[in-house]
């Protein structure tokens, strides 16, 4: 292998993201002598860096930080030998085989096997205090965060299923939601809305939006405005939840890998194959459903065992 500071490198196996997805299609390839070289991306770790509490991944019955659960990831891979960079892949062309992977618009890596890990990234509403507050008390994943909230008062924001899933989920475990809706309808499907217009517990706020997430240190509430009148008011919440949508980080494989029309990575059922031999993906750049710390790292051992026989079948070919 040649030195990361030529211009061309030539691997065996190259993972792109260093999420739960990456980092365990890692620890896989590793063990099994693929000699996988990572590069992390902007953010290593992945959207568990911006987490605080995890209390739902097995094998940690105290609950971990996001960032030091990300930190033992990372330290198993290296243990086996995984060759982890910092860098980002800002272009490929998947046209021709090995692979080649462009790594901060200057480094080429030609790839035999090819794992992507980049993930999907919440949206936001983009305001200054969402963002202050991410994290305490501001959070993208009901699922996740939620439990935390048990007995208090929410609010979450959205109009899709997501959002209407998301809010009669908080209701179990939260005294009150505020479900705010931009519009005078949702975008929900119809039992979904049935849904969450039967729960107790959930007041929507139509036609409203966000204008500031209240607090210091935590959320304590939440400003909102009525578009219709102009009318704003201000909700005592302590949980604030963001349901808008998510965005998968794959704008560098447009063209190149059959997207569905959100953008996420498309797989063959039951694999991490995309549509060209070779190239896997794992975790939630393919996952728009569950969106897990544990099925991204199950779908990135996937793609470790994937990359494995096709590297072995490609071994028996030469």
């Amino acid at each position: 292998m040649t030195t990361e500071n030529t211009s061309t490198e030539k691997v065996e196996l190259l993972i792109i993201g260093a999420g739960p997805a990456g980092y365990t299609a890692a620890i896989y390839a590793a063990r099994a002598d693929l000699k996988p070289v990572m590069y992390t991306g902007i953010q290593p770790g992945g959207q568990l860096m911006i987490t605080t509490d995890v209390e739902n991944y097995p094998g940690y019955p105290d609950g971990i930080m996001g960032p030091e659960m990300m930190e033992h990831f990372r330290k198993q891979a290296e243990r086996f030998g995984t060759d982890i960079r910092f860098g980002v892949a800002t272009s490929v062309d998947f046209s021709r085989h090995p692979h080649k992977v462009i790594i901060d618009e200057e480094h080429t890596i030609l790839a035999d096997a090819v794992i992507i890990s980049t993930g999907a990234s919440a949206k936001w509403l983009g305001i200054e205090s969402e963002q202050k507050l991410n994290g305490h008390g501001v959070s993208a994943c009901a699922v996740c965060d939620g439990f935390f909230f048990r007995g208090q008062d929410v609010a979450i924001v959205g109009a899709g299923d997501t959002a209407a899933e998301e809010a009669t989920y908080l209701a179990k475990l939260c005294k009150k939601v505020y479900m705010i809706v931009r519009r005078g309808e949702m975008r929900a499907s119809k039992a979904m809305q049935h849904r969450v217009l039967n729960t107790p517990n959930i007041e929507v706020l139509w036609n409203s939006e966000t204008l500031e997430v209240l607090g210091d240190q935590t959320v304590t509430g939440a400003k909102v405005k009525n578009i219709e009148t102009g009318e704003v008011r201000e909700l005592a919440i302590e949980g604030f939840f963001v349901a808008i949508g998510h965005q998968p980080n794959t704008d560098i494989f447009k063209g190149q890998l059959d997207m569905d029309e959100q953008g996420y990575l498309i797989t063959v059922p039951g694999t991490t194959k995309t549509n060209i031999s070779g190239v896997f993906a794992s975790g939630d750049v393919q996952d728009k459903n569950y969106r897990q710390a544990v099925t991204a790292a199950g779908s990135g051992c996937m793609a470790a065992l994937d990359a494995e026989r096709f590297l072995g079948a490609m071994m028996h070919k030469v």
